[in-house]
């Protein structure tokens, strides 16, 4: 990532022209670093809201004709805001960039608040745009059980087909993400072998439980690995035997939904959708699932239950006193007869 440094102005890295005065660039750094560091965000958040910025402060600079400095963000007005982001909404950015931009934004405007004494008013008064949920894409059973049977199929080497093959398995059998997958350390699976210890976003850690199927798929591909990390190093390793990339499972994922004919939202994360979406088909609960999948919302979770309204309405229909052919016989003989009226 790309990080400005503090004894230099800050330039674009498509523009040579100088966005940010060294005060300034210093702020961003600072800012930065407490995000990594305190707030513990991921690394691509890190590497967004560094893009953010400095796309803000571009947009100054134009606007300023000259470099921006601390004291020029402190006489800031919403409408300047609102330039911007209609600036990016017509370069082409859609609603979910423009609102985490924004974003950005406020968590800058409040370091600057709180470190510089600036005001983040008229960034705070700028109303984010309202973003429909999307709906995770899950697989069907059959499909996702089809993935995790033939990943690693077109590996070059035996080893490579077995970390292929766990990985899906994890995904799929675990509710991994990718990145907490290519995280885990021989020290996360040197405990109960029924558990997996998990460390998620913002560095929290929890414990996943373990299927007998997906503890053997691990094990085979540490039998065949032929590197040997750390004990605090990722397990899953690239062929040169440095840690697996995204990138590459991506690939690997692309190539395999080619071959067995799957859609193109057939991808890493969409294992992970399956895994909740099947539990919750198969009777679990929210709350249950919510700890597996380590959201940190309920709200999050509870997008599932719009991927899989048929079985909950038809669970409240059996389940509720009132549903159901039993709950009109157990009604007094007009209320029979109205809802039996309706129903024709």
């Amino acid at each position: 990532m790309g990080l400005p440094y503090p004894d230099r102005a800050m330039t674009d890295d498509r523009d040579p022209l100088r966005i940010a005065a060294p005060a300034l660039a210093a702020a961003v750094a600072a800012w930065l670093t407490r995000l990594a560091v305190e707030r513990r965000l991921a690394p691509r958040t890190l590497e967004a809201y560094d893009r953010d910025v400095r796309q803000w402060l571009g947009f100054l600079a134009g606007h300023l004709g000259g470099a921006p400095d601390l004291p020029d963000l402190a006489g800031l007005r919403t409408a300047d805001v609102r330039a911007f982001l209609a600036r990016r909404r017509a370069e082409g950015a859609g609603s979910r960039t423009i609102a985490r931009q924004l974003a950005a934004l406020r968590s800058f405007s409040g370091f600057l608040e709180r470190e510089h004494g600036l005001n983040a008013a008229p960034i705070r008064a700028v109303q984010a745009p309202r973003l429909k949920p999307s709906l995770p894409r899950p697989l069907s059973i059959t499909d996702a059980r089809r993935v995790t049977e033939e990943a690693g199929e077109d590996a070059a080497e035996p080893w490579i087909a077995a970390r292929d093959a766990a990985i899906a398995m994890l995904l799929y059998g675990a509710g991994l993400r990718i990145g907490e997958a290519l995280a885990i350390t021989a020290a996360d699976l040197s405990g109960d072998a029924s558990v997996l210890r998990v460390t998620g976003k913002g560095g929290k850690v929890r414990l996943v439980p373990l299927l007998p199927a997906v503890r053997a798929s691990l094990d085979d591909y540490r039998r065949r690995l032929p590197h040997r990390p750390a004990a605090d190093e990722p397990v899953f390793r690239g062929a040169r035997g440095g840690p697996l990339s995204p990138r590459i499972v991506q690939r690997a994922l692309a190539r395999l939904r080619g071959a067995l004919g799957l859609p193109d939202t057939a991808t890493p994360h969409a294992l992970r959708h399956s895994f909740a979406t099947h539990l919750l088909s198969a009777g679990g609960d929210l709350r249950t699932i919510q700890e597996l999948l380590g959201h940190a919302s309920l709200s999050t979770t509870q997008l599932y239950t719009a991927v899989d309204a048929d079985r909950l309405i038809d669970v409240h229909r059996r389940a509720h006193p009132l549903g159901g052919d039993a709950g009109v016989a157990e009604r007094p003989a007009p209320v029979r007869r109205m809802a039996a009226s309706r129903r024709g």
